[in-house]
C-alpha cells in the first residue's frame, strides 16, 4: 500500500489545508516511509506477546471510599456572594 499525490490532496482538502507541490511530494514520501515501516512491524510474530496498555509498570493509586458527612444546602450557600431561594445566584451571561 502506498500513498499518492491525489490522496494527499484529498486529505488536505478534508482538513482544509493547502500545501505547495514540494510539500505534497515530501508528505507522500514521508507517509510512504511510515507505511513501509508499519508493514515491516507487521512481519513480526507477536502471537506470544501479551497486549500491553502501558510500557511502564504504572498503576492508578486511589484512596478507599469512605462515608463522610457533607455540607447541608444552607451550609454550602452560607459563604456565597449571592443566593436566592436556597440556590447560588449568578450573573446572567447570555444576552
Amino acid at each position: 500500500m502506498s500513498v499518492s499525490i491525489e490522496q494527499v490532496e484529498h486529505i488536505a482538502r478534508l482538513a482544509k489545508l493547502s500545501f505547495t507541490e514540494d510539500e505534497k511530494a515530501r508528505l507522500v514520501l514521508q507517509l510512504n516511509q511510515i507505511l513501509n515501516y508499519m508493514n515491516k512491524l507487521n512481519e513480526l510474530d507477536t502471537s506470544e506477546v501479551e497486549p500491553t496498555y502501558n510500557v511502564l509498570a504504572l498503576k492508578n493509586v486511589m484512596r478507599a471510599d469512605e462515608v463522610k458527612t457533607w455540607l447541608t444546602q444552607d451550609e454550602a450557600i452560607a459563604n456565597a456572594p449571592a443566593s436566592s431561594h436556597g440556590y447560588f445566584s449568578v450573573p446572567k451571561v447570555i444576552g
